[in-house]
């Protein structure tokens, strides 16, 4: 259901616009919306890694200065030096930690954001456009990755910074073993490249089935009722298992390569250390180098794991954040129903007629209409046509409708879809939408909607939880919510798809009765094939085929319409001898007390 709303407000009112032009480049927009951070972090990380370098040469120093003979204050002064760069570098961790963590925070609610409101924006379209299983995926897993790919604007600019570091030191000691220490980095692009690659084809297969998984998840949770009712559960369930065998399959794809990653990631740093370490100690053995120059070489080349390291952890975020980023805008790139040309028309000072001239259907203004059709989808494309949710030539007294501003038309025309969506909740604020609701007016309409046992049967009242979707409702408890929902609205123009289909035909009369006088000098429509509610309404269209074969009142186009009489009078025959059936409607009908 859409109901009447006001502008976005907050976040949502300055939308911004994301880099859709490939996953790289919005991983940048992200970084440009942060950049005074990026830099306080690329500089934290970049002080605190060359400040890793220096207690080995400190260490160096104290060890040749300290002790020989009468060193000890030189000693002293070297382990000072060592202490006060601890100190500092346990500070510049704290503060590199803290800062990349709001880097990782603001790119994942900025990413959040601007998924709600395409969502938002996309509308009554987001359903035929992804899959609930998509955007959960997306906000559950790839915003994450998203967030831990930012993470290598701070360690990784200081892991370059760094490794140019210890290359100068070592050169100031040995070009053999700097040559030979420095040589891990393009051994280790060579043999990790390959398989970042491959990383990224197996994660992407990996996320489009995690998200298809998903999606089939929410439809049997969603319908695990009616799959009871026709015993389909084994067969969904089977399934979803095979699904899930499959997925697991790609898991494990995923993890052989990332555990190849990250076995080099470890080992090619200890080789290489060990190897430099064995050379230092033969030149230290035949005198070329000093004690102390010994055990800096062995500090610098230790302190190569930790940039190294970043490289290798950087490019495996990299390798997953491209392909997060990759679904995120594949979804930032869908495009609503384009239903608006211009919104170049004001719409009516006052009520007016709507027109949809593809079916013939002209609704009055202040009045009650029913569209009755043999095929439920036809009446309904009608009511999504007069709605603005279709793309027609439909009218709204003298301009067109999808010339008019959309939110304009949202603020006076509400659509009450038969399966509208129940947000989790107390069912006061499910009845009460987006506006703040009085008990009179929460009375009123529960009353209109014959919904007062199912607030007398909850604990707490319209202070009970509502779980998502209405889940602990029956079906017609359900439709008499959304149907309280939307007279609380209290719309100009109200269309309502099926209002009364899952209800007994006793509880459908007071329904259509009750409709009429909370309605009434208002414009209502209604799609229904039960003569209890059209026998209620000022006019009647008669659909064949999607457009208007007969109009008239309910009793006119019973003596003159014999397709129109033949397709309620069998509504007629359900309502008097199946209490719980399909009485005309989409849903099974169910008796109230």
């Amino acid at each position: 259901m859409t109901e009447p709303v006001d502008h976005p407000v907050g976040p949502y009112a300055d939308r911004e616009t994301p880099d859709l032009r490939g996953p790289g480049r919005y991983l940048w927009w992200l970084v440009t919306r942060q950049w005074r951070r990026v830099v306080a972090g690329a500089l934290l990380g970049s002080s605190w890694m060359i400040c890793l370098t220096l207690p080995p040469y400190l260490l160096s120093r104290a060890i040749d200065d300290g002790l020989r003979a009468g060193g000890r204050s030189a000693l002293a002064g070297w382990v000072a030096a060592l202490v006060g760069v601890g100190v500092l570098n346990a500070w510049l961790a704290i503060m590199r930690h803290r800062t990349m963590t709001r880097v990782r925070l603001d790119g994942a609610f900025r990413t959040v954001r601007v998924v709600v409101a395409h969502a938002t924006r996309l509308g009554a379209a987001l359903p035929r456009r992804a899959t609930a299983g998509e955007i959960v995926t997306i906000g559950f897993g790839d915003v994450a990755r998203i967030a831990d790919t930012l993470t290598v604007t701070g360690p990784g600019v200081g892991a370059v910074l760094s490794y140019a570091v210890v290359a100068a030191l070592l050169l100031t000691v040995s070009p053999l073993l700097a040559a030979v220490a420095l040589l891990g980095v393009p051994l280790l692009a060579v043999l990790v490249g390959p398989l970042l690659g491959r990383l990224q084809g197996a994660e992407s297969a990996y996320r489009d089935r995690q998200g298809s998984l998903a999606a089939r998840f929410a439809d049997i949770a969603g319908g695990l009722r009616v799959l009871n009712g026709i015993g389909g559960k084994d067969v969904y369930a089977e399934r979803y298992r095979r699904g899930s065998q499959e997925l697991q399959a790609e898991g494990y794809r995923v993890g052989a390569v990332t555990s190849w990653i990250q076995a080099l990631g470890v080992g090619l740093p200890t080789l290489f250390l060990g190897a430099v370490t064995w050379l230092a100690a033969r030149m230290a053995a035949q005198g070329e180098l000093t004690v102390g120059e010994l055990v800096a070489v062995y500090g610098y080349t230790a302190v190569l794991v930790v940039p190294v390291s970043f490289f290798i952890e950087g490019g495996y975020d990299v390798s997953r954040g491209l392909v997060a980023a990759r679904r995120v805008i594949r979804f930032l790139s869908l495009e609503p129903d384009s239903t608006v040309r211009e919104a170049s028309a004001p719409p009516p000072d006052s009520p007016s007629v709507l027109h949809d001239p593809e079916s013939g259907v002209e609704v009055v203004p202040g009045t009650l209409t029913a569209l009755v059709g043999a095929r439920p989808s036809d009446s309904a494309t009608v009511i999504d046509r007069l709605g603005g949710f279709a793309a027609s030539a439909a009218t709204w007294g003298t301009a067109r409708l999808d010339e008019i501003d959309p939110a304009q038309v949202r603020a006076r025309i509400l659509v009450a879809d038969n399966e509208a969506d129940l947000f989790a909740g107390t069912l006061r604020d499910v009845v009460s939408g987006s506006r703040d609701r009085d008990d009179e007016a929460l009375r009123r309409a529960v009353h209109a909607a014959v919904a007062q046992d199912i607030v007398r049967g909850l604990p707490d009242g319209l202070g009970s939880f509502v779980d998502a979707q209405g889940r602990n409702f029956s079906g017609g408890q359900r439709q008499r919510v959304r149907l309280a929902r939307a007279l609380l609205a209290e719309p100009e123009i109200l269309l309502a798809v099926e209002p009364t289909s899952a209800v007994d035909a006793h509880t459908e009369a007071v329904m259509a009765s009750r409709l009429r006088t909370a309605r009434s000098g208002r414009t209502t429509v209604v799609t229904t094939t039960s003569p209890l509610v059209l026998d209620r309404a000022d006019t009647v269209y008669y659909l064949v085929d999607g457009s208007v074969a007969a109009v008239g009142s309910h009793r006119d186009l019973l003596d003159g319409q014999p397709g129109y009489r033949l397709l309620v009078s069998r509504g007629a025959d359900d309502d008097d001898s199946v209490p719980v059936g399909d009485g005309g409607g989409s849903a099974p009908r169910e008796a109230t007390s």
